[in-house]
């Protein structure tokens, strides 16, 4: 199993952001995906996370309410939008998959994503 991660990039204060992870293939390690995000000195944090059955999104306090995690079924694609984009959301964001929301054995590499102004 392997995971893409696609996305990043600069954005300034009050933007929006994409990113998207694909799955090599859909098999029971990759029921669940996240999105963890670690910003320098800071320690790796849940952001977000989807299970591809029964429905459910999860997320973290600091995004909720301006994050949309959405699925693409045909491309095996999990995306998480991020809209109204602080200075403390820059970190390296990476998508995990496993078996549950709290047991990740599969990461993909990490995506920049910098807000500044």
């Amino acid at each position: 199993v392997q995971l893409q991660a696609s996305g990043g990039g600069s954005v300034q204060p009050g933007g929006s952001l994409k990113l998207s992870c694909t799955v090599s293939e859909r098999t029971p390690r990759t029921s669940a995906v996240a999105w963890f995000r670690q910003a320098p000195g800071r320690e790796r944090e849940f952001v977000g996370g989807m299970t591809w059955t029964g429905g459910m999104r999860y997320y973290a306090d600091s995004v909720k309410g301006r994050s949309t995690i959405s699925i693409d079924d045909a491309k095996n694609t999990v995306s998480l939008q991020v809209n109204g984009l602080k200075s403390e959301d820059s970190a390296v964001y990476y998508c995990a998959s496993g078996l549950t929301l709290s047991n990740f054995s599969t990461w993909g590499q990490g995506t920049l994503v910098t807000v500044s102004s």
